[in-house]
């Protein structure tokens, strides 16, 4: 019998190399294998390490574990008093079931960002834009149990849904801003006629106390000369005493 022929050994050495290359996988610490073979599924997921799969028998799909940050574009959203708003949010979540997220959908991420933009629309259209804009922890926390609800059947789990910006209309922001400085204004007259009710009591105080000891309005002239006369200044007082002015007011 003739040994093989150089060149046949080269070819079968070559053949083999490729399969070898294509059937050792190394899969990372974050990393899942989900295994077909003839279309098959395999029960468990292979990983982390070195796998060896059956190339071109066997299949795999590397399903990372990590933590997924989820950008959802902004949605134009009509909340309950029929105001027109842009919202955008951010949603985090990972793959839980390697196999669910690749087998009982097409693809999870796809699917996961429509879920959360139709969502998105639908709950934030429930609520005023008051609660919109207040109540942020209240809505976030809303969001995430039913993305988490929706995903649990794909294997993944939803942690934290924030709704990151809401973007007004110009005209909206004027009337609120229009709104807030006539709230301040209402506030700042509020506390100037409290100060000048406390200002008209301690002068009624004041009036009754000098009503009592009429000498206490001469102290306070001399008081006011003091201190006119501790500023460089070339204005000249003329006290009058008050029994004068009183012995005018009488007649």
């Amino acid at each position: 019998m003739e040994p093989f022929s150089p060149s046949l050994t080269l070819f079968f050495t070559i053949i083999v190399v490729i399969w070898l290359f294509n059937s050792i996988n190394v899969l990372r610490e974050y990393e899942r294998g989900v295994i077909f073979r003839l279309g098959r599924l395999f029960p468990q997921p292979k990983g982390p390490g070195l796998i060896f799969v059956f190339w071109p028998i066997d299949k795999i799909v590397k399903v990372p574990l990590r933590t997924v940050t989820l950008d959802v574009p902004p949605q134009d959203i009509i909340t309950r008093d029929n105001v027109s708003v842009k919202v955008n949010a951010v949603v985090y979540f990972r793959v839980m079931n390697a196999i669910k997220a690749i087998v009982d959908v097409e693809n999870y991420l796809y699917a996961t960002s429509q879920l959360a933009q139709t969502t998105l629309r639908s709950v934030l259209g429930e609520v005023p834009l008051d609660d919109l804009l207040s109540k942020r922890e209240i809505l976030n926390a809303k969001l995430q149990s039913i993305l988490d609800q929706h995903t649990d059947a794909w294997g993944i789990k939803v942690a934290l849904v924030e709704v990151k910006q809401v973007d007004l209309p110009q005209e909206m922001q004027r009337a609120m801003a229009k709104q807030a400085e006539a709230e301040r204004e209402k506030r700042a007259k509020i506390i100037h006629a409290e100060g000048e009710f406390e200002a008209s009591a301690k002068l009624a105080e004041a009036a009754a106390v000098i009503t009592k000891e009429p000498i206490a309005i001469q102290l306070r002239y001399l008081q006011t000369l003091t201190e006119i006369g501790v500023e460089k200044n070339t204005t000249v007082v003329f006290p009058v005493p008050i029994d004068i002015i009183s012995a005018f007011i009488k007649k």
